[in-house]
């Protein structure tokens, strides 16, 4: 397991906007050089956005859709294979390289902001 980093001071933790959305699209990504799946993410009023994520180990593309997901959306886009994601989606990883995603454990609005 790794150690923690460095203490993180409140005022940084603060700029990472991190909101609930749905999983509307997601399909392979062909073009990723890992495993990856392309995904539409809803999240109300920010809109829609995009992303590509390596979890193929734990999920199907057909059982994201609807999904409610926890995601950075204030990185800026970055090219990913043949697409521009623009936000992140967190989830815990495990020590193979799995990653298990994180959500509300009840339906939130989309959009809603994690504090």
């Amino acid at each position: 397991m790794t150690p923690p980093k460095a203490p993180l001071q409140w005022a940084e933790f603060t700029k990472v906007e991190m909101r609930v959305g749905t999983v509307r699209q997601a399909y392979p990504n062909e073009k990723a050089r890992q495993p990856s799946y392309i995904m539409h993410i809803d999240f109300g009023p920010l809109g829609e956005r995009k992303t590509s994520a390596q979890i193929t180990d734990h999920y199907q593309a057909d059982e994201l859709v609807g999904r409610q997901v926890i995601a950075v959306v204030n990185f800026p886009p970055k090219q990913i294979a043949n697409m521009i994601s623009e936000c992140l989606v967190l989830g815990a990883v495990e020590e193979e390289g799995g990653v298990i995603l994180l959500r509300p454990d009840q339906e939130v609005p989309n959009g809603l902001r994690i504090s």
